[in-house]
C-alpha cells in the first residue's frame, strides 16, 4: 500500500496526471506548506521544512538499471551518477507541459548557482515513449534546455522495468480522439544524493528560484547528521 500526508492533488495536467499518492511505498511525504502549519515540529521536520520538495520516509534508494543514451552507449544508471546529486524524471519529448516546464525550471536553476556546486549535480531523463523519442529526437529536446542533460531510452519493457526499479508507477498511453496519443507518467522529480538514497522529491510548481535554494544544501548535505 501507498500512503500520503499531503493533499491528494493532480501534479499534472489531465492526460500527464498521476497522483503523487502512487510514488512511495510504505512511507510519505509532508509537503513545505503542511509543515510550516504545524507548531509542533520535530527535529526532523524543522529539518524537512528547510527544503522546498518534499521529505520522503523512509528514503528511496536509488535503483539500478542499464538503459540507453542518445549517442546510443548502453549507461549504469548507478555507476554513472555514483558521487553526484542525481535528479531523475521520467517523462517524454512530446508531452504538452510537465516535462518542458520542469527540465526548463531545472536548467535555469543551474546556471543561478555556483560552477563547482553544479557540476556536482546529473540531470537524467529517461523517456517513457521510445516509439517516438528517438535518441536523435530527445537528445534535440533535451539541448533545448541543457545540453548536459542525460537523455536515456531502450526498450518499452526496459523503460516500463526501470520506472518499477525507481518504485514509480509505470507509465501508460492515453489514446486522443485524432488518433494520436498522449502518455500520463509521474511528473515528480525524485532527487538522490551523494548517499544513493532520495530524501527530497519535487513535485510540479517547484520554482527555479526553489531549485536554486536546494540543489546546494543537497550538494553538500550529510543525512547522518539527522
Amino acid at each position: 500500500m501507498f500512503s500520503l500526508k499531503a493533499d491528494k492533488k493532480p501534479l499534472c495536467s489531465l492526460w500527464t496526471c498521476v497522483l503523487i499518492i502512487d510514488l512511495l511505498p510504505s512511507g510519505f511525504v509532508r509537503a513545505q506548506s503542511e509543515i510550516k502549519k504545524d507548531p509542533n515540529l520535530n527535529s526532523q521536520e524543522t529539518f524537512a521544512a528547510s527544503y522546498k520538495g518534499g521529505l520522503v520516509t523512509p528514503p528511496l534508494p536509488k535503483p539500478k538499471f542499464t538503459l540507453t543514451d542518445t549517442s546510443g552507449n548502453l549507461i549504469d544508471f548507478w555507476k554513472t551518477t555514483e558521487g553526484h546529486v542525481t535528479l531523475l524524471f521520467f517523462g517524454y519529448a512530446h508531452c504538452p507541459d510537465e516535462c518542458p516546464l520542469q527540465m526548463a525550471t531545472i536548467a535555469a536553476a543551474l546556471k543561478l548557482i555556483p560552477a563547482s556546486v553544479a557540476d556536482q549535480i546529473r540531470v537524467v531523463f529517461v523517456t517513457t515513449d521510445p516509439a517516438r523519442d528517438t535518441p536523435k529526437i530527445l537528445r534535440s529536446w533535451l539541448d533545448r534546455f541543457d545540453k548536459r542533460f542525460i537523455g536515456l531510452t531502450g526498450s518499452q519493457a526496459a523503460v516500463d522495468a526501470a520506472q518499477q526499479v525507481a518504485a514509480i508507477p509505470v507509465a501508460k498511453k492515453v489514446s486522443l480522439n485524432n488518433r494520436d496519443y498522449e502518455v500520463a507518467h509521474a511528473s515528480f522529480v525524485i532527487a538522490y544524493t551523494k548517499d544513493n538514497l532520495a530524501h527530497v522529491i519535487y513535485p510540479g510548481g517547484i520554482t527555479q528560484k526553489d531549485w536554486a535554494q536546494d540543489l546546494p544544501h543537497l550538494v553538500k548535505e550529510n543525512w547522518s547528521n539527522h
